[in-house]
């Protein structure tokens, strides 16, 4: 760790910052600014920032070595108090890097806490000293700022004005109350939709096997009962999401966890998906990995819904990557489009049920706005985290952690 701060990369960073303002980037992009400004000016290993919201919290900005915790559900920390900036003990690999030590700093708003900026350090890097401290405090003051200006933040849940107890039930905000309304109004009218074609379809051919099964033949018998099978089986997985959704605190079903082959379970998945999708999936798996432990048999609805997701929103002529790895914590696999990319302020908004992105250049149905929820259950039921963000040279990557087993 330096002796100190670099005071003259700090004074360049807000130059940067204000900068970025001043260009109406005041969003999540300002935000991952700061927190890579706190990791080279402080000397840290990483950094992140914590967004809080109605019972927990989640890392919705990341660096560093701190980066793979992106996405990840967290808990509001007791420990951080009003007196500055907190040096935490952690065990290593707690926050999913090797590090011992977390400085971390409130970022409040009118008096209520929004979420906390911190730095990691190793054991060996020694504690940082008051300057690190009065620094990462300015900066945490730098995203209360942000916060302040309501320009596409906070974007984990639904906030109320930057006044009003953002640490309450959510129902406490009207406006609150009535986006939830227009959410579920329009999943109505899309979950209807998504029904009703399916059904079409099956009832279509099924008339035509009942009034024609005679001069069809063979191959058009054949033909229907293949069409009204797969008809049925995106009905049927359809149904399970509508009802899995239901409810915020209902169980989604699955296999008590355990140790698993995270390759041998993508190539089955990928396998089980529906030939359009499967003819668009490229998987560049290594032979092995560290077993992962979590729920085996969920990897198919997760593949199912990010490979889907993938698909709506990218050309039809571009492919669909899966690839996979595995640090000294967790087990990963991403799934990458060519798409027309997720926008900063809705990496977050993107997990929430019911909630629904730009609708693609083709114009598709854009779904019922349940897949990315339910995938993030699914993997937070297993003690893992998933996150969106932008890819390189364009397009979306969607990235599952699990534990190591």
């Amino acid at each position: 760790m330096p002796d100190g701060p670099d005071f003259a990369a700090l004074t360049r960073g807000q130059l940067a910052l204000l900068e970025l303002i001043g260009t109406g980037e005041t969003g999540l992009a300002a935000l991952h600014h700061l927190v890579r400004l706190a990791r080279d000016v402080l000397g840290s290993r990483g950094a992140g920032f914590a967004e809080y919201s109605a019972g927990h919290g989640r890392i919705i900005a990341a660096a560093g070595d701190c980066d793979r915790a992106l996405g990840r559900r967290v808990d509001h920390d007791d420990r951080l108090t009003d007196d500055g900036a907190t040096l935490l003990s952690v065990q290593p690999g707690d926050d999913g890097a090797e590090t011992h030590h977390l400085l971390a700093a409130r970022c409040v708003v009118g008096g209520v806490l929004a979420g906390s900026l911190y730095v990691a350090y190793a054991e060996s890097d020694g504690e940082p000293g008051p300057e690190h401290r009065a620094v990462l405090e300015l900066l945490a003051a730098h995203a209360a700022h942000l916060y302040g200006d309501r320009a596409d933040l906070p974007v984990h849940g639904d906030g109320p004005a930057v006044t009003g107890p953002w640490l309450t039930a959510p129902t406490a905000s009207p406006a609150g109350r009535d986006r939830r309304t227009e959410d579920r109004d329009l999943f109505v009218a899309v979950t209807s939709h998504e029904l009703r074609t399916p059904v079409t379809v099956i009832k279509g051919y099924a008339d035509t096997l009942t009034n024609h099964w005679d001069t069809l033949g063979e191959e058009g018998r054949r033909e229907a009962v293949r069409v009204v099978g797969a008809r049925a089986g995106e009905l049927a997985r359809l149904v399970d999401r509508l009802l899995s959704a239901t409810s915020d605190d209902g169980e989604i079903g699955g296999s008590p966890p355990g140790p698993f082959d995270l390759v041998e379970a993508l190539r089955a998945a990928a396998a089980e998906l529906p030939g359009d999708l499967r003819h668009r999936l490229v998987a560049d798996l290594p032979a092995e990995l560290p077993k992962a432990f979590g729920d085996r048999d969920s990897l198919a609805t997760i593949l199912t819904e990010l490979a889907t997701n993938a698909d709506k929103y990218s050309p039809a002529e571009t492919e669909v990557t899966v690839t996979a790895a595995a640090d000294d914590y967790t087990v990963t696999f991403r799934v990458a489009d060519r798409g027309i990319g997720v926008r900063p302020e809705h990496v977050e908004r993107a997990f929430e049920r019911y909630w629904q992105g730009d609708p693609d250049r083709d114009g598709r149905n854009p779904g019922a706005g349940l897949g990315l929820y339910l995938v993030r259950r699914i993997v937070e039921r297993q003690r893992g985290w998933v996150s969106l963000r932008p890819r390189e040279g364009g397009g979306t990557v969607a990235e599952v952690r699990l534990p190591r087993a």
